[in-house]
């Protein structure tokens, strides 16, 4: 049965050993920053939450600057959190994935009862989800892995929620994520994605989608700024001109206010007073590895995360920036630009926009792609144009043009990929000529691409009636007997190298 807002409620003295006399309706452990702001959402929209973290100054710490936000029923111990819950008990984890998470379920659950359910909110791997639910299930316990995306704001102000798990679990619990999470045009960002590890697979993708984006938009600063040297406060004012346009979207309104602030310490802009080495936590990198499994090309989002890590790699990048580039000297900022008339570079920062929009298509094509293939390995019946509903708002990648995936999946529910949709072939169609120019500029003047071009090749690549794949197999047969399949007949043949070469069935 789903919960409704708390009309009363008794907050339990912080202090004290008693059991809360309120009643929550869900209940929130580890009160981390994102778990905090997960609890005062749900307070927020009128439902009596209960607290608890493992020690206990966070929970008074959490009651006492946000306790006037809505009905808490703080509690000292796990015994006295359970008790406080209203069963179903909906119990909330927010800690962090791995070993942590495995702790708190092994405490919680000897407490809980048959129809109750744990939710982890964390970033787990939806390997550990799936192990877990099915673990919880033969104890009569649902288990939802939630993927939530949005960050500290989002959490409190409305994220993209994506829960896995049981129906029934998705019955008890829906109403009151959709109560909180974001809104567009009246629709919850949110929605019951599948069972088991489903959830936490498609926040996966998610975050894989997000490296590749943010990549791409690196690119495009990197080229306007090294390529055509535009200053970062000009660059910003491009990105936020692009923002009025198809590429609106959360990462390019932000990437114009990092572009356009300066350092308080030296005045310099912000962007060249930050190490230039990105960061990550893993889940572009589980991206990757799943998408190989699967044998779904993501190369959009590998190239992303080999950026990042190449990135870090501070002596081997120090070893060789001797090396010549395209001048024959050692790349400097603006060294190698492009020579053209400042009218001309308009036009560059024209072809940049329409390169860095057929990119994102592509990634977001291979990101569909793959949670396509996800839910017919797992048997999970994914609605893939409810993914695009549910990342409209509240997440990270929220753009304009997920509005468009969303049709296009609703006109066709079994298109193979976005790239086949006939709007979004068009457009891409149209931009070609400007991302060639882009690719090979960047060529031409050594700015490093690996996004762009790895977008292009993958457009190519599935636009070309052939392929060389058929050389690489041929060369398979001959230094392993691998067999091959010819386009004029079935089966799988063998030819024979070492012999008199001639060709047998297998």
């Amino acid at each position: 049965m789903a919960a409704t807002p708390a009309t009363s409620a008794t907050s339990g003295a912080p202090g004290t050993s008693e059991a809360p006399e309120a009643r929550a309706q869900i209940g929130v452990t580890g009160l981390g920053v994102m778990g905090r702001n997960l609890a005062r959402n749900f307070a927020r929209h009128g439902y009596a939450t209960a607290l608890h973290n493992r020690t206990t100054a966070r929970t008074d710490e959490v009651m006492k600057a946000f306790g006037h936000e809505g009905t808490f029923v703080p509690a000292r111990s796990p015994r006295e959190f359970v008790n406080s819950l209203e069963r179903p008990r909906r119990l909330v984890i927010m800690v962090n994935a791995g070993p942590a998470t495995d702790a708190v379920i092994e405490e919680f659950a000897p407490l809980l009862e048959e129809g109750d359910m744990i939710i982890d909110g964390g970033n787990a791997h939806f390997r550990d989800t799936r192990r877990r639910e099915a673990d919880l299930r033969t104890r009569k316990i649902h288990f939802v892995g939630m993927g939530v995306s949005g960050g500290e704001e989002g959490a409190l102000n409305g994220p993209s929620i994506m829960p896995g798990g049981s129906e029934e679990s998705a019955s008890a619990l829906m109403p009151m994520l959709e109560a909180i999470a974001a809104k567009v045009d009246g629709t919850p960002c949110t929605t019951h994605v599948g069972p088991d590890g489903a959830g936490h697979f498609v926040k996966m993708v998610h975050n894989g989608i997000e490296y590749a984006d943010m990549q791409l938009i690196a690119e495009a600063y990197d080229l306007l700024r090294n390529a055509a040297g535009y200053a970062p406060k000009q660059i910003a004012e491009i990105f936020s001109t692009w923002n009025t346009g198809r590429l609106d979207s959360y990462l390019i309104q932000i990437t114009a206010e990092v572009l356009a602030h300066t350092d308080a310490k030296t005045n310099e802009p912000f962007i060249d007073m930050i190490l230039d080495q990105a960061e990550q936590k893993g889940t572009g990198r589980w991206t990757v590895q799943e998408a190989l499994d699967l044998g779904t090309p993501v190369s959009g989002i590998a190239e992303a995360v080999f950026a990042r890590s190449l990135s870090g790699h501070a002596d081997l990048r120090a070893a060789t920036r001797h090396l010549p580039g395209p001048s024959g000297l050692p790349r400097t900022d603006n060294s190698n630009k492009i020579d053209s008339p400042d009218d001309s570079l308009g036009a560059f920062a024209d072809k940049v926009e329409q390169a860095l929009y057929a990119s994102k298509v592509v990634s977001y094509a291979q990101g569909w792609n793959m949670i396509a293939a996800g839910s017919r390995e797992y048997d999970w019946d994914i609605d893939l144009g409810k993914t695009a509903v549910i990342w409209r708002g509240g997440c990270i990648i929220r753009a304009k043009f997920l509005d468009r995936i969303r049709a296009a999946y609703a006109g066709n529910p079994e298109l193979p990929t976005l790239l086949a949709d006939p709007e979004f072939a068009k457009e891409i169609g149209d931009a070609q000529n400007a991302w060639r120019d882009v690719v090979a500029t960047a060529i031409q003047t050594g700015v490093p691409a690996p996004g762009f071009s790895a977008a292009l090749a993958y457009y190519d690549a599935l636009r070309a009636r052939r392929l060389p794949a058929a050389l690489v197999q041929g060369l398979r047969d001959y230094f392993g007997a691998h067999t091959y399949r010819r386009t004029d007949a079935e089966g799988s043949f063998h030819t024979l190298w070492s012999a008199d070469r001639s060709e047998e069935a297998r």
